[in-house]
């Protein structure tokens, strides 16, 4: 005779019971073990054995079996934590719910933005249980950033033309990320500065001397890592063409070169336009208006900048100028390619969640 084993003990939910386990469920990031029991529970609901909801959830048999049978006897008390020893918590789930509903969905009293002392005046909480509230879930409202939205009338046929370059990139061809970095300034701190100690940062004085500014146009090889680069005092059509005339001749003849630029003026200059008109192997993409982030020598500026230019002191612009050219050759000693991730559908899913959003919060 077969053996049938333990018979599971039948689950069944009402319908509030089911909408609060599905709000829990959804909090993947800010409370991971009860999102996982809930969504245990949903699957137990269904009729589904424990073993087959052991492998969808990816934990063992026991605990499909433990928390089956605690919200069979407890209902939804029964997915929390077993009580610790120690002093019992003094704030509620619900208490924690409405500083963060109130904290997201609404502003204080003449002010644009909540504080601990606000929040704290409002809820009847301490400053302090505010603070731990907004750590814990990640929520900072003194801080803000900025971000631009592209209005050009071509953004999607161009995000999905640069994209595939990157995620697809033509047979027989390089494609380079171009761009210049202009008004590299070379400065020179007005103190020498006192070096780092163990329990002391470096310290530097906040004025300088200015010595004049150079342009850097650089041009990173999507595929390796590698960068074209060249300076100059400024950055003019007259320059970029002799970047172009650089690249042109540090490119294999049989390869095509595509090249992925922002919309800045020298870029579609007439002189522009007519050296490329004179060499067809060249291709250039223009990034959407007000989107350098799809354009991947931004990011290799930011290690430029984080590496050298933050902290630099120079005395004259040819010794800025021939640090950033030593870094550039070491750079491409050991070269490093970005690993572009994101299709360009998921882009633009991400960017028509986040008009929603600005949409939501409009009205």
């Amino acid at each position: 005779m077969a053996r049938t084993g333990r018979p599971k003990l039948v689950l069944e939910l009402t319908d509030q019971e089911r909408d609060q386990l599905v709000r829990w469920e959804r909090r993947r990031k800010s409370a991971q073990a009860l999102a996982l029991r809930s969504r245990i529970v949903l699957k137990c609901a269904e009729g589904r054995a424990n073993k087959e909801v052991a492998a969808e959830c990816g934990v063992t048999e026991a605990t499909v079996g433990k928390w089956r049978r605690r919200f069979c006897e407890l209902r939804l008390d029964g997915l929390a934590d077993d009580p610790r020893p120690g002093r019992p918590a003094t704030i509620t789930a619900k208490q924690v719910e409405e500083v963060l509903v109130a904290t997201l969905e609404s502003v204080p009293e003449n002010a644009t933005h909540w504080s601990r002392r606000k929040m704290a005046a409002r809820s009847g909480l301490s400053e302090t249980t505010i603070g731990r509230i907004w750590r814990a879930f990640g929520v900072k409202p003194h801080l803000t950033d900025t971000f631009k939205l592209s209005n050009d009338p071509l953004f999607v046929e161009k995000v999905y033309d640069i994209v595939g370059l990157y995620l697809n990139p033509p047979e027989a061809a390089v494609v380079l990320s171009v761009d210049e970095k202009s008004q590299v300034q070379a400065l020179a701190r007005s103190q020498p500065a006192f070096p780092m100690m163990p329990g002391m940062p470096e310290k530097r004085t906040h004025d300088y001397l200015r010595h004049g500014t150079t342009s850097l146009f650089a041009a990173f090889n999507t595929a390796d890592g590698t960068v074209i680069s060249s300076v100059h005092r400024r950055h003019r059509a007259i320059e970029f063409k002799k970047f172009l005339t650089k690249i042109d001749s540090q490119v294999p003849e049989h390869l095509d070169v595509h090249l992925i630029c922002d919309n800045y003026g020298t870029h579609k200059s007439p002189a522009i336009r007519k050296w490329l008109a004179a060499h067809p192997r060249f291709h250039m993409h223009h990034t959407p208006t007000y989107s350098s982030w799809i354009n991947q020598i931004e990011r290799w500026f930011a290690y430029l900048t984080q590496d050298l230019l933050q902290r630099s002191d120079h005395r004259s612009v040819q010794a800025l100028e021939s640090d950033i050219r030593n870094w550039v050759l070491a750079w491409n000693e050991n070269p490093k390619p970005f690993i572009w991730t994101k299709t360009a559908e998921e882009i633009l899913e991400s960017l028509s969640r986040l008009l929603q959003r600005i949409n939501a919060a409009g009205h």
